[in-house]
C-alpha cells in the first residue's frame, strides 16, 4: 500500500510540474526614435502628424475617413515626417487595446506643434533616411492590421481605467 501511495505522490508531482502553465508576455521593443525612460508604456501619440504608435505591435494607428486603421507603415500622406524629430506624447495612462478612444481628449490637450518636457531619443537617426517611416527601424514589411472602428468618446482616463 506504502508503495502505491508514493507511486501516486510521485507520479502527481511529475504531472504537476509538466502541467504547470508559464505565461509569457510579449512585450515589443520600443523603437529607437522613441523617448528614452518610457520601456513599460505601450502607446505613443505623435501630435503633430494626429497619430498613435502600438509598441507592443509596432504599429501606427490613424484615423483614415472614420476607420482607425493599424499599419506597419505610416500613412503615405506622413512619410517624410522625421519620426527622430517630432515630439512624441507617452500615454502612461491608458491601458486597452484603442487608444483613440480618448482621441478627443489627446488632440485638445496635445495639439499640433506641442512639446512637452526635452525627450531623447532611444537611439540614433539613421544616416540613410530621413527618420524612418517604418514602427520599428528594420524596414520590415509586414501584414497590415485593422483596428476596431470605434467611435470617439472623450473621457478622462486619468485613473488608468478603461471603461
Amino acid at each position: 500500500m506504502k508503495k502505491l501511495v508514493f507511486a501516486s505522490v510521485l507520479f502527481m508531482s511529475v504531472f504537476f510540474a509538466h502541467a504547470q502553465v508559464s505565461v509569457n508576455v510579449n512585450i515589443g521593443t520600443p523603437p529607437n526614435w522613441g523617448p528614452q525612460g518610457y520601456d513599460n508604456s505601450r502607446y505613443y501619440y505623435l501630435p503633430d502628424i494626429d497619430v498613435y504608435y502600438d509598441i507592443n505591435q509596432s504599429v501606427f494607428i490613424y484615423d483614415n475617413g472614420g476607420k482607425w486603421m493599424r499599419e506597419k507603415r505610416l500613412p503615405s500622406r506622413y512619410r517624410q515626417y522625421d519620426l527622430y524629430s517630432g515630439y512624441k506624447v507617452v500615454l502612461t495612462d491608458y491601458r486597452g487595446d484603442a487608444p483613440y478612444y480618448y482621441h478627443s481628449k489627446h488632440r485638445a490637450s496635445y495639439p499640433k506643434g506641442y512639446v512637452g518636457k526635452p525627450q531623447k531619443n532611444r537611439g540614433e537617426k539613421p544616416k540613410s533616411n530621413n527618420g524612418n517611416h517604418y514602427g520599428n527601424d528594420k524596414g520590415n514589411k509586414g501584414n497590415n492590421g485593422h483596428g476596431n472602428n470605434k467611435s470617439d468618446k472623450n473621457h478622462d482616463h486619468s485613473n488608468g481605467k478603461h471603461h
